[in-house]
């Protein structure tokens, strides 16, 4: 089943990742927000597990293509993708450390305009709604 996922930060006026859409192995579109979690980072860790990782295939120049600045320069954020970790990523661990992350807070999930509030909340995927990803920031500083 495919999803509208995007990504974005308190305070940014672009998003991190515009709508992308991603394909999720489900059986049933009724799923928890745990699954959701799991499935998402599934996608993430097998898209990034099968990234070149050959250091033969490394840009060594880091030129960017002609019309690559003004894309990365409209996201805030200029990279010229290359890896400098070559180590694969454990499922399981990025699933618990994201499923972590969610309770305590370091981000929110929205359903269209329904935030996701704890992992056994369930929501259908075949409304076809936009999932929103919303990295919180915390405010450092003391009252002294």
């Amino acid at each position: 089943m495919n999803v509208s996922i995007s990504v974005r930060q308190l305070g940014k006026k672009h998003p991190l990742l515009q709508e992308k859409s991603i394909a999720l192995v489900i059986e049933n579109p009724v799923i928890s927000t745990r699954t959701l979690i799991e499935l998402v980072v599934d996608y993430q860790v097998q898209l990034f597990n099968s990234s070149s990782f050959e250091f033969d295939d490394e840009d060594k120049i880091h030129l960017p293509k002609e019309n690559y600045l003004p894309i990365l320069t409209d996201t805030g954020k200029v990279g010229f993708g290359a890896l400098y970790n070559h180590n694969k990523v454990d499922l399981a661990v990025a699933q618990e450390n994201a499923i972590l992350a969610f309770e305590d807070g370091m981000y929110a999930v929205f359903y269209g305009d329904d935030e996701l509030e704890n992992l056994s909340q369930e929501i259908n995927l075949e409304e076809n709604k936009t999932l929103t990803f919303i990295r919180l920031t915390f405010l450092a500083g003391s009252y002294w």
